[in-house]
C-alpha cells in the first residue's frame, strides 16, 4: 500500500508540474485560438438585406437611365450581373471605416471609347462618404442587332426604340477619400 500511495503521490506531483508549466508558457490569446465563434444570425440576415437592397438600387439606376441618358426602350442585363457587382461592392466596402454606408457609387456606361455618366448612388446620405466607387458597365458590342432594330434604323424612326445589351464584364474602381498618402485606387 505504501508503495502504491507513493506512486500516486509522484504522479500527482508530475501532473501538477506539467499544468503549471503549461500556464507559465500560455498567453492570453491561447484560449481564443481554440474557441469557434457562434454564427450571428442577425448579422447574416442584415447582410442579405443589404445585398438585396444594393441589387435593387443598381437595377433601378439602370431603369431610370434607360429613358433619360441612354435613350432606349430596353436594357438587357446579363443574368446575375447586378448580383455579382453587389457582391464586389460589399467586398470592397468591408474594409472601410463606415462600410457601405460611407460609399458613393458613380455609375457609367462604356460604349466603344466613350464613357457616359448614368447616375450616382449614395447608399446612406446621412454619412459623410469615406470612399467612392466608379462602376463602369460595358455595352455588348459582339451581339448582333435585332431585325426590328435594324428595320427601325433603316426607316429613320426615333432612336428611343432601340435595345441596349450590356456585357457580362464590368469595371469597379475604388477611390479612398480619407487616405493620408493621397488617393488610393483599387481596380477589380
Amino acid at each position: 500500500m505504501v508503495a502504491t500511495s507513493t506512486l500516486n503521490n509522484k504522479n500527482s506531483v508530475c501532473i501538477s508540474e506539467l499544468i503549471q508549466q503549461r500556464f507559465q508558457h500560455a498567453t492570453d490569446f491561447d484560449y481564443w485560438d481554440y474557441v469557434v465563434p457562434e454564427p450571428n444570425f442577425n448579422e447574416t440576415v442584415f447582410e442579405e438585406q443589404t445585398y438585396q437592397s444594393l441589387v435593387r438600387m443598381l437595377e433601378s439606376c439602370l431603369s431610370r437611365s434607360k429613358q433619360t441618358k441612354l435613350h432606349c426602350s430596353k436594357v438587357l442585363v446579363p443574368e446575375k450581373l447586378t448580383r455579382r457587382i453587389a457582391q464586389d461592392i460589399l467586398r470592397l466596402s468591408s474594409t472601410e471605416p463606415c462600410g457601405l454606408r460611407g460609399c458613393v457609387i458613380h455609375v457609367n456606361l462604356e460604349t466603344g471609347n466613350i464613357c457616359k455618366k448614368l447616375d450616382k448612388i449614395v447608399y446612406d446620405p446621412t454619412v459623410v462618404p469615406t470612399f467612392e466607387l466608379t462602376l463602369v458597365f460595358k455595352q455588348d458590342s459582339g451581339s448582333w442587332p435585332s431585325f426590328r432594330d435594324f428595320f427601325q434604323k433603316a426607316c429613320f424612326t426615333g432612336g428611343s426604340k432601340r435595345t441596349l445589351i450590356l456585357s457580362p464584364g464590368f469595371r469597379l474602381i475604388k477611390k479612398k477619400l480619407y487616405s493620408l498618402i493621397g488617393t488610393v485606387v483599387e481596380e477589380c
